[in-house]
């Protein structure tokens, strides 16, 4: 991926000099930028791995992923905590996920534990299960699974080729 990007950016660069303009315009190097795109989406099955925008798409898709599920806990944890009687269970469960690498783990532990109602208190020695806490066991374990489920296809979409 960084590869495709440094030859698009020198795509741009080399269209921005060949237009022989007395000045540096922003337009032409973003005219450069897209007929790099076009050239380098022809060519990309030469370099091995996917074009490097369907990353960067997967990457904005898992941050929008994100922000909707932060937003629904949030006002999920709101509907808890403002109810007159706070009547909620805390408690550990276990997940087993599929994710490969310390990179893939790392950034699943971090998207539940910034998500409000659960943490990722611990992770096995094996590195194959999380053990979760969530402020309200019986009612948010389900979405906390559902939750992780998403997070894991986000996440796979974005680091696996």
């Amino acid at each position: 991926m960084p590869a495709q990007f440094l030859l698009n950016l020198t795509i741009a660069f080399l269209w921005t000099l060949l237009m022989d303009e007395n000045a540096f315009y922003l337009s032409t190097f973003l005219t450069g930028y897209l007929i790099g795109i076009g050239i380098l989406f022809l060519m990309h099955r030469f370099f091995g791995t996917k074009f490097y925008l369907l990353r960067v798409y997967s990457t904005i898709k898992l941050l929008f992923i994100f922000n909707s599920e932060l937003f629904q806990s949030s006002l999920l944890i709101m509907k808890q905590i403002l109810s007159p009687k706070l009547d909620i269970k805390p408690g550990i469960f276990t997940y087993e996920h599929s994710m490969e690498g310390d990179y893939e783990l790392t950034t699943l532990a971090l998207l539940l534990t910034l998500t409000p109602g659960s943490v990722v208190m611990e992770v096995s020695p094996d590195g194959r299960t999380f053990y979760i806490h969530a402020m309200d066991v019986e009612s948010s374990r389900d979405s906390v699974l559902k939750s992780i489920k998403v997070f894991e296809k986000a996440i796979m979409e974005v680091t696996r080729n």
